[in-house]
């Protein structure tokens, strides 16, 4: 069964230029290591709700723009071996670097997740 890697994060909208260079170079270093797919999105129609929403996940801010991504995996067992390669790759120690993301950290939610349901 899949298994599918998702994030939820808040990116300013001026630097979403910079924030989509990363995604890409993210994308080609998960995708060589084995990832089935890689998807970034940016939220459009997404409203705050009064008590649950995308936004008041994140903590949006004024300026900020949700951003929702997920990879894709064969199974946990071939997740886990891409991300050890993944984490391994000087690439991304690089891009992942504080000082150089384009995005507040501390407010990015994610996990991991077993497939239950496919078409």
């Amino acid at each position: 069964m899949q298994y599918v890697d998702g994030f939820i994060v808040p990116v300013p909208k001026k630097k979403m230029a910079a924030y989509r260079a990363l995604a890409k170079k993210a994308c080609k270093v998960w995708l060589e290591h084995g990832a089935l797919d890689y998807r970034e999105c940016v939220a459009d129609d997404v409203k705050k709700g009064k008590w649950t929403s995308f936004p008041r996940s994140v903590k949006l801010k004024a300026g900020e723009v949700v951003v929702f991504s997920w990879i894709v995996y064969k199974s946990r067992k071939q997740r886990d071996a891409v991300l050890k390669k993944v984490m391994k790759d000087p690439r991304l120690a690089a891009m992942m670097n504080p000082k150089n993301v384009p995005f507040d950290g501390k407010r990015m939610i994610y996990g991991g997740f077993k497939t239950f349901v496919t078409a």
